[in-house]
């Protein structure tokens, strides 16, 4: 549950607009601003940040710094620029600032003059994150005479400038900052590592992940870091998707097979994606350091070494088994490459799971997020999702964790839609019952993308999927959206196509039943979708599915047994504006349904009213003069004209029976005679039970047998006597 904080903040993120007036630049301002708990300044800066609505014009309200003090500052991701960053955060005494990935051109140069400029912030300052920025710093101007940059922030002791472009001479005025003990230069431009020798005695954390750049002999890479006493955790990672590193990997192999008086403190070291690393010498270096809490060894081929799972305290990253994939997951979240080879790893540890694990799914939910543009990870994680929540899976976890992976497949389907592999993992991990019926997410969205991937794809397996999902999605949805959904000819042509595909191989399956349900939600009383129907010929081929009689068959009946294809069919044959040839075959299709009693599976209220139905309906139609339906064998009937059927199943039967007899009376008098029709219409003509309906035609078929019977009679005698 929300904390009172959060849903109050969420509320004035909501109300932003009410509560605030423009400034003459268009930024916002509090129109009445109460002094803010300083921790709820910083969260609302946070959370305007997580919805998405941080911008220059919304970060106007920081402005005032004395109703809003902030402390630790996020605008990761947000579009702040250089003018707006300077008016709205640059006063206050920021203790922690995050502008990693701020799009827009706000640079490294303009955050820190815009610090600098405020003497307090130059002292309290002491983490600063510019991941993904473009760092500039050659841009600024002389302040009195000294150069700015980031030794005028003397308070800094956290530094991550990780995919930046920070070059050599920076890096040195970064190493004489005084307090400087965590620092990140992973991704960058840096050559040389010799600066780091000036806070040699402060510097606790060092990552230096795939450093393409550098250019140092294995020798003197290893001396410079033999003289960091004080460094407790080394990055020396490397992306393993990426061209070899020799010098990289030699001074590793060094490392690990060296004296442990290199690096004295080291408890925690990551060489994962590092190639010729052997189990022999990472056990070598795991024994001779008993302090050790972490060792990164994912994609080096050496993470199943036996001492690994004997440290009871150690935690690693690798493949071996499920811990380390998982730590993997939790500690690479922005590095993709390292993502992608977890998913990879995870992918095949989940392939036969068999219990919910909702931390796994966390997980793989948290590498999609922080790489909304792989496409390398979304097609591994998509997989995982389906092995996660395949198999009722999903029940036993969060129903937010579950709306939160949903959404992320349906921006997966958005951001790929070419992608067929992406598509199909998506479509499987939605095809299912709970997802579909009980989880909240957008299923209007949802219906759409795949509606749209299947106008490319026919793939039976995956339409079938496809068609089921979209089926019991159009129900779900609004009035407005379905009637937005039906303007599209194409969902109509697609399922009417699916209709006909089945109706030609005389196919009842679930891709049938799901194509005429989603049909039927689409065209309910919505005429755009409606007239679409009607003018992609939906009901010619209504007719022609009705026509093959598909009910009549035992063994197919109960996969018909479905309430909104019955109640569809049933809408047809009471529309006295559909043609008679339809009403009829609906009213077949429904009497072969309702006949055994026994095999009905639905409501007995639903029966009744079809049965009540039959016999109202058929009695609205009118005799055909030209022939609408020809019949091989009158089979089918015997079990509709028993005696102690209901009259709407006899009525059908019997109106069936005449209207063909009276057409084509020599073709049907045998036939009758040959399957045992005369006798059972007799007998219903002769029962005291029998409506009087069923009575008046079945004396009726009666008599244009007889009559046919008695003219053939005089016509074969006078044949015999003019023989004789």
């Amino acid at each position: 549950m929300d904390a009172l904080c959060d849903l109050c903040l969420a509320q004035v993120c909501r109300s932003l607009d009410a509560l605030c007036s423009r400034r003459a630049d268009g930024s916002m301002c509090l129109s009445w601003a109460p002094i803010f708990p300083q921790e709820m300044a910083d969260q609302l800066l946070l959370k305007m940040a997580a919805k998405g609505i941080l911008n220059d014009t919304t970060v106007g309200i920081f402005q005032n710094c004395k109703a809003l003090r902030l402390h630790r500052a996020s605008i990761r991701c947000c579009p702040v620029s250089a003018e707006a960053f300077r008016l709205a955060l640059c006063p206050h005494r920021l203790q922690e600032l995050d502008a990693s990935w701020v799009p827009g051109g706000l640079t490294g140069a303009n955050i820190i003059s815009g610090l600098a400029s405020n003497p307090e912030c130059r002292s309290s300052l002491q983490r600063l994150s510019l991941t993904g920025l473009h760092v500039d710093l050659e841009s600024l101007v002389e302040d009195g005479g000294t150069r700015v940059g980031f030794s005028s922030l003397q308070g800094l002791r956290t530094l991550n400038l990780a995919n930046t472009d920070l070059t050599d001479a920076v890096l040195e005025d970064i190493c004489t900052l005084p307090r400087l003990e965590s620092l990140d230069i992973s991704c960058s431009a840096v050559s040389q590592l010799t600066a780091l020798l000036d806070c040699k005695n402060t510097l606790r954390s060092l990552m230096t992940h795939r450093l393409r750049q550098l250019d140092m002999t294995p020798a003197r890479l290893l001396f410079v870091l033999s003289q960091l006493h004080a460094v407790r955790h080394l990055d020396f990672s490397e992306d393993h998707f990426a061209v070899d590193d020799s010098d990289g990997d030699e001074t590793v192999r060094q490392l690990l097979g060296g004296s442990p008086h290199i690096l004295p403190s080291l408890v925690s070291l990551d060489i994962s994606g590092r190639k010729r690393i052997t189990e022999a010498a990472v056990s070598v270096f795991v024994e001779a350091r008993s302090g050790l809490v972490f060792l990164g060894l994912l994609a080096t081929g050496a993470s199943s070494c036996d001492i690994l799972s004997s440290k009871k305290n150690l935690k690693v990253t690798g493949e071996a088994n499920e811990n380390q994939v998982c730590e993997a997951l939790r500690r690479y979240r922005d590095r993709e490459c390292f993502i992608r080879e977890a998913l990879v790893q995870l992918y095949n540890l989940t392939t036969d799971i068999d219990k919910p694990r909702p931390d796994m799914l966390e997980l793989v939910l948290s590498g999609m997020q922080s790489h909304p543009t792989s496409l390398h990870v979304h097609l591994v994680a998509t997989a995982c999702v389906f092995n996660l929540t395949a198999q009722d899976l999903a029940v036993a976890m969060p129903v937010s964790l579950i709306s939160s992976t949903v959404t992320q497949l349906l921006y997966a389907m958005k951001t790929y839609p070419n992608h067929q592999q992406v598509q199909k993992n998506c479509l499987m991990a939605l095809c299912s019952d709970y997802i579909l019926q009980d989880v909240p997410f957008d299923k209007y969205l949802a219906a759409t993308l795949v509606i749209n991937w299947l106008r490319s794809h026919e793939d039976p397996t995956l339409q079938r999927m496809a068609v089921a999902v979209i089926s019991i999605l159009v129900a779900k949805l609004s009035t407005e959206e379905t009637a937005q959904l039906g303007k599209d000819v194409f969902i109509i042509k697609q399922l009417l196509a699916i209709v006909q595909q089945k109706a030609m191989v005389g196919v009842v399956d679930s891709t049938l039943k799901f194509a005429l349900s989603a049909l039927w939600n689409l065209t309910d009383e919505m005429p755009t979708a409606a007239r679409n129907f009607m003018e992609c010929q939906g009901l010619e081929l209504y007719e022609e599915v009705l026509e093959n009689n598909i009910a009549e068959v035992e063994v197919l009946q109960v996969d018909l047994m479905e309430e909104d294809l019955l109640g569809h069919i049933l809408s047809l044959l009471q529309d006295n504006q559909v043609e008679q040839r339809v009403r009829y075959f609906a009213g077949g299709t429904l009497a072969q349904l309702v006949s055994r009693p026994e095999a009905w599976t639905l409501d007995d209220e639903l029966r009744s009213t079809i049965l009540k139905q039959l016999h109202t309906s058929i009695m609205t139609w009118t005799q055909l003069e030209k022939e609408m339906v020809s019949y091989r064998s009158f089979r089918p009937f015997c079990s509709l004209l028993q005696t102690w059927q209901s009259s709407g199943v006899q009525l059908w039967a019997v109106w069936a029976i005449h209207l063909v007899c009276i057409q084509n009376a020599s073709h049907y008098s045998s036939m009758m005679e040959k399957d045992g029709v005369t006798e059972l219409l007799r007998a219903l003509a002769a029962h005291p039970d029998t409506h009087s309906d069923v009575k008046g035609l079945s004396d009726s078929i009666l008599r244009v047998v007889e009559k046919h019977q008695s003219h053939s009679g005089s016509v074969n005698k006078q044949m015999e006597s003019r023989n004789s």
